[in-house]
């Protein structure tokens, strides 16, 4: 029998065995010879045959495996023999061969026939030794591999056992982190034991910031007890029976947005009432500027610990506004108009999801919303900031409201650019139905990517803060206010209306081409920016109120010795238009109609211009609207055919007239000691009707030239000393 497997062995797997003793021979016997062998030498064959088989088996896997490599067979030495009894002779390789072959297998691993018979020759040896050799020497370096790769993967299988084995004591010795009992696993999951000790720590929180400002200020805030929220925000454990599944884990994000918002709440409450220590009044004397170290004394386990990678950015200013409270509120609420309020500073905000609407029909009071927004500052040279924050609003009495955003983190992202801690404004209403506003603006950013011209008014926090906000807050309320009790009307009071509207659009399109916004769609032009000079494309195919096509915006940000007032009177001066409008060509432009006040200032107007001679037909004007606040100033245009403002003033949906908004932002360089203006100069070219055009090299380079020569003819025409 054991010749019999031999036989099927070697026929199955192609082996030749090796020579166990050089006097034995093997011989091909008849079924009757195998016979009588078996009973006059079994033991002799089994003695030869164990030291064959542990040629053949592999000592730790216990199957058939290949020979060793040293040990081949010369199968071509007796090819003319064709006796039947007689058998090819093996040979083992000498040290020096296989020392040869080792170091030839790692070089080639794989011979092609030209290298077997060289190296055969070389070593005294056959090709066909040479390529089983080869061969049997991958295979078993394939299977040391294999072996170390399954050692491995079970030292892997053993960390994650290990692993296992800790999980599952953990969960066995866990606790409900309000009661201290055993927690209920197979009815609530580890999210929502993570979030109820979130909210227990928030709770804990909000007490400690309760009693603080009562014994501060006062005003007793409502304790978190007693707000009307569900009981598992105040730390109660789901009942006996109760299911917990993957419906409920958008009432825990709720429930963990609701204790945040009372949190940011609380805050912003005592940060409005609290004066000094905690707050020093600023250079201008109009802000103040948050003590840092009073406020981690005071706030110490607020919203978590700073950023080490962000700049704080806090400051507080009060302003009276002609707007009722109740309007301010709905303003600040409804996120379309608070687009529009602050055009010049939010680029662009949606409502993610509205968690709360209020106590009662037509009320704020108790409102939740989950919101995401992008803020600028009008300048290419310092980047948009996105955030994803919550807006809560309440009254915590009688003529008092207050509105608070704080971003949406309930662990701190280490790797976020923008964060905004509880900031907003206390709005208290004034006898003569004004309304008194105290705005808090505290945030963490990144100053990394801000250029060296803007980095001293963004880091004093007069580039985003609450003075900014304040000053736009003004201007809108005076702006609304001029237009109701004005007598300067274009035609109507309708008519001026739709091109307030139509002005406000132009304005808000200008905003969002300055900064790039993403929102916006506008993408960058990739290698057409230089340091100081942006330039980026938005393509259009739909929207009735942009060209159908590419248009290019260029800007960039220059510094001028010359204060702010002075360069904002020349540039709006419509007689002084023609020394720096290169696209005029020298034409004259005159004001085709009185200018509607925005405010009670005549800086800020709208106005309708006209290019060329009186009388002349003209069919291209220019639409404008400057703007002036403590902050900033802008002067903002842009051509519109006569027909289409002809058609608006008739009533027209002023949303369908294409604009192409060009202008200029000031920013007043105080901080940084040398005085003067920032000037951002922006514009923005149509240069294909094709959406899907590719935008060519030389259109880059006009708008480029564009942008150059206008900032050349300003820097030329304003003196360059004597600041004022």
């Amino acid at each position: 029998m054991y010749m019999q497997s031999i036989k099927v062995l070697r026929e199955s797997c192609g082996l030749e065995f090796p020579r166990i003793d050089a006097k034995l021979q093997f011989i091909d016997m008849t079924e009757e010879h195998e016979q009588e062998e078996q009973q006059n030498g079994i033991l002799n064959r089994s003695i030869m045959m164990d030291p064959l088989f542990r040629g053949i088996l592999d000592d730790d896997d216990h199957f058939p495996n290949v020979l060793d490599i040293n040990t081949l067979a010369a199968s071509n030495v007796e090819q003319g023999v064709q006796n039947h009894g007689k058998r090819k002779i093996n040979y083992r390789h000498t040290t020096e061969q296989i020392q040869q072959l080792e170091a030839f297998f790692r070089e080639f691993p794989h011979l092609d026939d030209k290298q077997r018979k060289e190296l055969g020759q070389k070593l005294g040896l056959d090709p066909m030794q040479v390529k089983f050799w080869f061969q049997n020497k991958r295979t078993q370096m394939m299977n040391q591999l294999e072996r170390e790769e399954n050692q491995r993967l079970r030292e892997e299988n053993d960390l994650l056992l290990s692993d296992n084995l800790k999980l599952k004591e953990a969960l066995n010795s866990a606790c409900c982190p309000n009661c201290g009992g055993p927690p209920s696993l197979g009815e609530i999951s580890i999210d929502e034991q993570q979030l109820l000790a979130e909210n227990s720590r928030l709770r804990k929180q909000i007490e400690r910031i309760t009693a603080m400002v009562a014994k501060r200020t006062g005003v007793q805030l409502i304790p978190f007890q007693e707000l009307n929220l569900p009981a598992t925000v105040a730390g109660v454990h789901p009942r006996p029976g109760s299911t917990s599944n993957n419906k409920n884990v958008p009432e825990f994000g709720k429930l963990a947005a609701a204790a945040l918002a009372e949190l940011a709440m609380a805050e912003l409450l005592a940060l409005a009432q609290l004066g000094e220590p905690m707050w020093v009044r600023g250079p201008d004397g109009l802000t103040e500027d948050l003590n840092q170290a009073e406020y981690v004394r005071a706030f110490a386990n607020g919203l978590g610990p700073k950023s080490v990678n962000l700049a704080t950015e806090a400051t507080r200013a009060t302003a009276i506004v002609a707007m009722p409270v109740e309007a301010l509120v709905g303003m600040l609420m409804d996120v379309e108009k608070w687009i529009a309020f602050f055009s010049g500073i939010v680029t662009g905000a949606a409502t993610v999801e509205v968690y709360a609407t209020g106590a009662a029909a037509g009320s704020y009071d108790g409102a939740l919303q989950l919101m995401t927004a992008e803020l600028q500052v009008p300048s290419p040279l310092v980047p948009a900031r996105e955030g994803l924050f919550l807006r809560h609003c309440k009254q915590p009495e009688g003529a008092r409201w207050a509105v608070v955003d704080v971003s949406f983190e309930v662990r701190h992202d280490t790797m976020a650019k923008f964060r905004r801690r509880p900031s907003g404004c206390i709005i208290q209403e004034t006898p003569d139905g004004r309304s008194k506003v105290v705005w808090v603006e505290h945030v963490e950013a990144d100053h990394g990517d801000v250029h060296a011209l803007y980095k001293a008014i963004v880091n004093s926090g007069l580039a985003f803060g609450a003075k900014r906000w304040l000053a736009r807050m003004e201007r809108q309320c005076e702006r609304l206010s001029s237009v109701t009790n004005s007598t300067a009307h274009i035609g109507n009071v309708e008519m001026t209306h739709n091109i307030l509207n139509l002005s406000e659009r132009m304005a808000m399109s200008f905003c969002s081409g300055v900064s790039g916004s993403l929102i916006h769609q506008w993408a960058q032009v990739t290698g057409a920016a230089t340091n100081d000079v942006r330039i980026r494309s938005r393509k259009n195919n739909g929207d009735p109120g942009r060209p159908a096509g590419t248009v290019l915006s260029a800007s960039t940000s220059i510094w001028l010795p010359i204060s702010p007032k002075r360069v904002f009177d020349f540039l709006r001066s419509v007689p002084s238009r023609s020394q720096w409008d290169i696209l005029l060509h020298g034409a004259m432009v005159y004001e085709a109609a009185a200018a509607i006040l925005s405010s009670l200032e005549e800086d800020n107007c709208v106005s309708i211009l006209a290019v060329g001679l009186p009388g002349e037909g003209n069919t291209t004007m220019i639409l404008q609207e400057t703007r002036s606040d403590s902050t900033c100033k802008y002067i903002i245009y842009s051509p519109v055919e006569a027909a289409m403002v002809n058609a608006v003033l008739g009533g027209e949906d002023s949303n369908s007239v294409a604009l192409l908004p060009s202008g200029f932002a000031i920013l007043p360089d105080e901080i940084s000691g040398r005085g003067g203006s920032l000037l951002t100069v922006a514009l923005q070219i149509f240069i294909d009707s094709s959406p899907g055009s590719e935008i060519i090299s030389g259109s880059i380079d006009v708008v480029n030239s564009l942008l150059s020569c206008t900032c050349d003819r300003i820097r030329a025409i304003m003196p360059s000393s004597n600041v004022q």
